[in-house]
């Protein structure tokens, strides 16, 4: 197939290779093009802007940085929605359940699919094409894209009409923000008692304590490796929306309020582009 995909940061590079690998036509857009210049060298075209990309393409993906970001490509001066192309669009950005359903709304008033599918596993699942998506959308449109999401995603699950698929990664950003708290804690105490952390990871890790966040990031907070897989600036993004919703829909998340406030000042301090593991210097203040 054509395919087209908007962003190829972090994780969209990684996806946008095992697309290409499994033998489809890439079409690409990113605002500095230098940054996809390995796909180009591999094949793809890039083109000067979204509806370029989207007039070449049976199927387009967007994985952008915020929100408005995916207002600004869609719905902007040159975006998606002004297609002579494409019919068929899947979000893969971690945006707001709101701005999702009106996409999809959007959309099915010019004739156009649009489906949420935000994703999980960070760097390290992109690079193995394991990651975990959740989808939101019409369902017949989820299923003629599975074999897609398939060439990157291992764990892919339809979760109901439009939006569906944000507020379930959002219940994924909360559950990982108190975890990465909880992992900073852990590794904090072992230090103070004396202990190998590494020895500690090689047990705690196998328990019930076992997480994605300890066994991946745990090491890297141990060697000081703060390199991003993903950045607090847009973990940061992702709570914020969380906690919107929350309130919106009249619950308190103490947890997730706190883990936020950690974020935040970790961003206060200049460190918003390093990796969600760097959380951890706040505890090494203590080590």
């Amino acid at each position: 197939m054509h395919i087209g995909f908007i962003g190829t940061g972090v994780m969209g590079l990684s996806i946008c290779k095992h697309l290409q690998a499994a033998g489809h036509t890439l079409h690409i857009y990113t605002r500095t093009k230098e940054k996809a210049m390995s796909l180009v060298e591999s094949g793809a075209t890039w083109h000067a802007t979204p509806v370029e990309v989207a007039n070449q393409s049976e199927v387009v993906f967007t994985m952008v940085g915020y929100p408005h970001d995916v207002e600004e490509v869609y719905l902007g001066s040159n975006g998606l929605f002004d297609t002579q192309g494409a019919k068929t669009f899947v979000d893969l950005t971690t945006s707001t359940p709101e701005l999702a359903s009106r996409l999809a709304e959007v959309g099915l008033s010019k004739g156009l699919r649009v489906v949420d599918a935000p994703v999980s596993g960070g760097d390290i699942g992109a690079q193995q094409g394991v990651l975990s998506i959740m989808i939101g959308g019409d369902e017949r449109t989820v299923a003629e894209l599975l074999p897609l999401f398939h060439v990157f995603g291992k764990n892919i699950v339809y979760q109901g009409p439009a939006g569906a698929g944000q507020h379930t990664k959002m219940c994924n950003q909360i559950a990982i923000a108190s975890t990465m708290v909880a992992v900073c804690e852990a590794l904090t105490y072992g230090k103070k008692a004396g202990l190998d952390l590494n020895k500690v990871l090689e047990s705690i890790t196998q328990g019930a304590a076992g997480s994605w966040s300890l066994t991946n990031l745990g090491p890297k907070m141990i060697d000081g490796d703060y390199a991003p897989g993903f950045y607090i600036k847009h973990f940061v993004k992702d709570m914020g929306i969380a906690l919107n919703e929350a309130e919106r829909m009249s619950i308190e998340l103490p947890g997730l309020a706190r883990a936020k406030k950690l974020y935040d000042e970790l961003i206060e301090e200049g460190f918003e582009e390093e990796g969600t593991q760097a959380l951890i210097r706040h505890y090494k203040k203590q080590w």
